[in-house]
This record gives C-alpha cells, sequence and structure tokens, in this order.
C-alpha cells in the first residue's frame, strides 16, 4: 500500500480530505502537512501527494518543482480553488488536478486511479530490480552477445576448445575454458567429469558412473569426482530446504 500525502494550509480541508480518503482506504498510512515547507522539509516523502497551489509562503506549484528537481518520483495530484494553473501541473508531470469544490466520488476515483498508478509503478522497479540482482552471463558466439541466465542451463560441456551450453530450448557454442565457466556459475554447478558441468537443479538421479538429468541426458561421473560431487549435491539439498522455511 502506498504511503499517501497532503498539503494544505487551510486546516477543515485538510481534515476533511484525510478523512474522505481514510474512508476509501482504511489501511492508508497519511501524513498530513500544513504548508509547503513542510513537505520539503520530510526526506521521506509520500507515493501519492494530494498538493494544494494557493498557500503563503512556498506554493505548491513552486513545491512540485522542487521535488522534481530533487528527482521525487510521487504522484501528485493537485487541489485547488483555480483552474487557471492547469497547464503548469503538465509542466511538473502532474497526476490529476482537482478544482474546489469536488464531490467526494471524484476524490475517491482518483486516488483509486493514483494507487493503481503507482501498483503498476512499483510492479515494474520490483522486477528491474530482481532481473538486476540476477546472476547472468554474457556469450559471444558468431560475432553476437547474448545474455544468459544461469537457470536456463541445463548443463555445460567442453568438445572442440568449446563450451556447449545445454539449454532447455536449444544449444550455445562459444570459446570459453569450463574451469571459468565453473567459477563464473558457483556452488549450484557441480563437476562430475573434466568436460561436463552440471545444474545441481537439474539431477533426477545419481550413481557412481552417471549423473541423469531433468530431461534423461545422461551425464559421465568421473570416478575421482564422485566423492566431492555427493558432498556438494547433499549441501545444495539443505540449502535450498532452508531457504524454503
Amino acid at each position: 500500500m502506498p504511503s499517501i500525502g497532503i498539503c494544505d494550509d487551510e486546516r477543515e480541508a485538510l481534515w476533511d480530505i484525510a478523512g474522505k480518503i481514510q474512508k476509501t482506504i482504511p489501511e492508508a498510512g497519511l501524513k498530513l502537512y500544513h504548508s509547503g515547507e513542510e513537505v520539503l522539509a520530510d526526506e521521506t516523502g509520500t507515493d501519492i501527494l494530494f498538493l494544494d497551489i494557493q498557500m503563503p509562503g512556498t506554493d505548491g506549484m513552486e513545491v512540485a518543482r522542487r521535488l522534481r528537481e530533487k528527482k521525487k518520483r510521487q504522484i501528485l495530484v493537485f487541489i485547488t480553488a483555480l483552474d487557471e494553473y492547469v497547464f503548469q501541473a503538465f509542466d511538473v508531470r502532474a497526476f490529476h488536478y482537482l478544482v474546489k469544490p469536488f464531490p467526494e466520488e471524484k476524490l475517491k476515483e482518483v486516488l483509486l486511479a493514483a494507487v493503481k498508478q503507482w501498483e503498476e509503478e512499483f510492479s515494474k522497479e520490483t522486477a528491474k530490480e530482481v532481473s538486476s540482482d540476477r546472476k547472468q552471463l554474457l556469450v559471444k558466439t558468431r560475432g553476437t552477445c547474448i545474455r544468459v541466465f544461469p537457470e536456463e542451463i541445463l548443463y555445460a560441456e567442453v568438445y572442440n576448445r568449446k563450451v556447449i551450453l545445454h539449454m532447455r530450448d536449444g544449444n550455445l557454442e562459444y570459446y570459453k575454458r569450463l574451469s571459468e565457466l565453473e567459477e563464473e556459475l558457483g556452488e549450484d554447478f557441480a563437476r562430475v567429469h573434466r568436460s561436463y558441468l552440471v545444474r545441481l537443479e537439474c539431477v533426477e538421479k545419481y550413481n557412481a558412473s552417471t549423473v541423469t538429468l531433468e530431461d534423461k541426458s545422461q551425464i559421465p561421473m568421473a570416478k575421482q569426482k564422485y566423492a566431492g560431487f555427493v558432498k556438494q549435491y547433499l549441501d545444495y539439498m539443505n540449502r535450498i530446504q532452508w531457504k524454503g522455511h
């Protein structure tokens, strides 16, 4: 739920809008400001701000400009008794412009639309953060750079000095040492043979000579790698079970 602020120098108007917002969204956390200076002094700010334009001191339009200069990404809804500022509102990317007196239904409509806008922006930002946090490889093959996420890889093998990445939707070949790839991919991949690296999540079963993956690929297990693989696989299983709790 976004945080919501209201700035109006008229106390009665301030409390009236606050009451209507809480009636529409009872769980909303509200911040009330009596002047533009109070808004600018608040370092944390709010996600949505209902902002009166005509106020003594720093008026609402100036507050909006300074917020935008600070790259504040608040959703701004202007509230005013005059409609002459509507074009200036576009300059500061205002979400809406309410002219007093406005009916409660109009306030409700604008409020819910602003919340929806915030939710869409929030989900986009979250997706970006998740995407940027994901480990990724940049594979250069045939003059083209391709981004590959480790979770797309079933296993990797070396053949004719090239690494072949076996993925669900096809294979990629490029020049790379398997030892370098092993270091890049980390503990969720196991070196089971001098020529093979498998993703532990894809392991269906194994024995001292073979690892069978979920796509039924059978990867040879080197005798000297078996004990280390078993320990790494058990550590992996314990780790994901711990995350699950």
